[in-house]
């Protein structure tokens, strides 16, 4: 069974509770049928991680303003970049295979931006392991922890699924054909399309209704 720290964990990666929502620890504790003290330990641990930020009395999942999510899509980018560059290296045949069939499965999430939110932190976690690379793996945890305080997701944009799954592809493709060149730069570039799409989503999230010219 999972510890307290990694059900909260687990449920705000999962949307559960979303960037500004306040955690109880009564309430945690019954949700997931764990005592109060594992709870306090975890919340501790999560605050000091800066996945939760005091208000008051209170702990709420934190956000991420404009000069974190800059600082953490270029932390994210090179890091990724180096795996699938690895992974071009390293992965074996029948983890090829299983990325392959992830891009396959994924078409029929697709209008489920949920869905494909999660089949996306599957592909991109598939791709860490295929790197052969523990340490890699650690920091890219880490860095994907911090990915869950993002209040919405990129494959809620319109049209992004599609382009996405292709840009999927291309990672693939370059891994199979042990191009790691290829598959930094196919790596790079979709993350780069994600960051522009968040921005912009962004943009128009924070626009008041109403606003024109």
């Amino acid at each position: 069974m999972k510890d307290a720290y990694s059900l909260i964990l687990s449920a705000i990666d999962n949307g559960l509770y979303r960037p500004g929502d306040r955690l109880v620890e009564s309430e945690l504790a019954e949700r997931f049928g764990v005592s109060r003290t594992p709870v306090r330990e975890a919340l501790q641990r999560l605050e000091t991680q800066a996945m939760l930020k005091r208000d008051g009395r209170s702990l709420i999942v934190a956000t991420l303003d404009h000069n974190q999510l800059a600082e953490l899509y270029a932390v994210r980018t090179e890091l990724e970049a180096l795996a699938a560059r690895l992974a071009a290296q390293h992965a074996t045949p029948e983890e090829i295979r299983v990325l392959a069939g992830m891009v396959r499965d994924d078409h029929a999430s697709k209008g489920d931006p949920q869905a494909l939110a999660r089949a996306n932190r599957r592909f991109h976690h598939q791709i860490h392991l295929a790197s052969h690379n523990r340490y890699l793996v650690q920091q890219l945890d880490i860095v994907h922890r911090s990915m869950a305080l993002m209040a919405r997701t990129t494959f809620a944009a319109e049209g992004r699924d599609d382009v996405a799954l292709d840009e999927h592809q291309a990672i693939v493709d370059a891994i199979s054909d042990r191009d790691g060149a290829r598959a930094d730069a196919a790596l790079r570039h979709h993350i780069s399309m994600a960051y522009e799409t968040r921005l912009k989503e962004d943009v128009r999230a924070s626009q008041p209704l109403g606003a024109t010219g």
